[in-house]
């Protein structure tokens, strides 16, 4: 869901993965990691 609303957020969208399939990837990954680490430190290591 986290990651779903930073998509959004970004406008990390398919017509981006349609047209530069790696930036597309990128972008994921930046948002995996970041929600990743927001949940890390809110959830995990409160």
């Amino acid at each position: 869901m986290l990651g779903e609303q930073m998509k959004q957020a970004q406008r990390v969208t398919e017509q981006l993965k349609e047209e530069n399939d790696l930036e597309w990837v990128g972008q994921l990954n930046d948002i995996r990691a970041c929600a990743r680490k927001i949940v890390n430190s809110e959830i995990v290591y409160v």
